[in-house]
């Protein structure tokens, strides 16, 4: 029966996706965007919720809708060597390559270092992340408690301290909010759309979601349309709770420039606004913030990057790929947080578009009725620019590429360069695959 899966219970695992998904980045873009954006606050928040929770809420809704047990089967779609290396890539990008090493080291300059001042020696980020990462691989393999773990004692927590910094600066309004910074003049809204991509929580979609589904399963979701209802309800609680925190955390970036001045990041800005209202208590107050979310989204990652690694390769156990990757992000993490939002911008910039347009197709999927050319010439084209695209972040402009791409391609400069393309190759693929079939050859859905 599906009993179980109780009003109390679908907070929980909601109140779950939402911790997974609410770390790193997510505490320190949304107060950056709003210094920066001013007066048009209103028009670049709404392109970053479009972005950082608009995404990730249809890539969880995707997996469930595919009827797919993880994400290698979905992109299998496009091709079964497609679907392998773009899930391993996917993996160790969220996972032992940057995400999981991006959250200890922000829960270290952020939660920690203001009570450090400017350390000289790398001994007190050595001695956190050892903590830090022995507290993730003490929780991960305690993975089948994990609603109980993070659903049920540290999201509460989180969240009630997210109030009470919120809370305060409503009632207590540090400054009129600015005019916009140059970039933020004109386009804010793609600007913001743009910002939303480091979330990174359009690829985390498809993990997280691996969770809740497989959750949703043991608690008696045998069928298609329950789990789509539930899946949906837990990704709309997750969604709002995202974009509540995400619009208040930007709105108080955005009357902090008066009192506080232009800041480098949004965890500065989360500082200043602490130690302004609470002072001391402040920076405590913050430091449980950021560790309690960087943790929670730690203990997800390495869990999903353990279960599946040992799903493609079973003769290593998850403990010992747990432990692996947790041995991995410790020696990464303490190359410093500079050092890997550099080399993640590249790879990133690489693998989004190809998530998204894998995300439409999979919604996309009935109509055109599943055929293999769509998703091959709808990626391939996809790809072309993304790499493009990943290339420009690494500094290895193709300056004819871009010259070319920059005339016949819309929206190039605003980072969506590659979706007339994707739409071009759907097309192509369609009729390709008309042709190869014939049109009156039945062609029933392709799983």
């Amino acid at each position: 029966m599906f009993s179980r899966n109780s009003f109390s219970n679908t907070f929980a695992v909601g109140f779950m996706l939402f911790a997974l998904f609410f770390g790193a980045g997510n505490l320190i873009f949304p107060p950056l965007l709003g210094q920066m954006a001013g007066d048009n606050i209103f028009s670049a928040n709404a392109g970053f919720i479009i972005t950082g929770v608009g995404l990730p809420v249809l890539g969880v809704l995707a997996l469930a809708f595919s009827g797919k047990s993880d994400l290698q089967s979905l992109a299998s779609r496009v091709h079964p060597v497609y679907g392998v290396l773009f899930t391993v890539s996917l993996y160790l990008t969220i996972g032992p390559f940057f995400a999981i090493p991006r959250t200890n080291t922000v829960a270290y300059e952020i939660g920690v270092i203001p009570f450090l001042g400017n350390p000289n020696s790398y001994l007190p980020l050595f001695i956190f992340t050892v903590l830090f990462f022995g507290i993730t691989l003490y929780f991960s393999l305690q993975s089948k408690k994990l609603v109980d773990i993070v659903g049920k004692i540290l999201t509460p927590v989180l969240l009630i301290v997210m109030a009470i910094v919120i809370v305060a600066a409503f009632l207590n309004p540090l400054g009129a909010i600015q005019v916009p910074t140059e970039s933020y003049v004109h386009n804010s809204f793609f600007k913001g759309f743009q910002e939303g991509y480091l979330t990174m929580d359009a690829l985390a979609a498809f993990v997280f979601g691996i969770i809740i589904i497989n959750i949703l399963k043991e608690q008696g979701a045998t069928t298609k349309g329950k789990l789509m209802v539930s899946t949906l309800k837990i990704a709309l609680l997750a969604g709002t709770l995202l974009g509540v925190i995400y619009s208040s955390l930007a709105y108080l970036g955005a009357q902090s420039v008066e009192a506080l001045g232009y800041k480098k990041n949004g965890g500065a800005i989360l500082a200043a606004v602490s130690e302004h209202y609470f002072g001391d208590l402040g920076k405590v107050l913050l430091a449980i913030i950021v560790i309690a979310a960087c943790l929670t989204t730690s203990i997800g990652l390495i869990t999903s990057c353990a279960s599946y690694f040992n799903k493609i390769i079973p003769s290593i156990s998850y403990k010992l790929w747990a432990t692996i990757f947790t041995l991995f992000s410790t020696v990464i993490s303490n190359f410093g947080l500079s050092a890997i939002i550099e080399f993640s911008i590249p790879v990133l910039s690489a693998l989004y578009p190809l998530a998204m347009s894998l995300m439409v197709l999979t919604f996309l999927h009935p109509l055109f009725k599943g055929r293999k050319e769509v998703y091959q010439v709808s990626i391939l084209f996809t790809l072309v620019v993304s790499v493009n695209d990943g290339l420009n972040a690494a500094g290895l402009k193709l300056q004819s590429v871009n010259e070319l791409f920059i005339e016949f391609l819309p929206w190039y400069s605003v980072g969506l360069g590659w979706v007339v393309p994707a739409i071009i190759g759907g097309v192509i693929g369609y009729l390709l695959s008309i042709i190869k079939r014939g049109i009156l050859e039945p062609n029933p859905i392709e799983e």
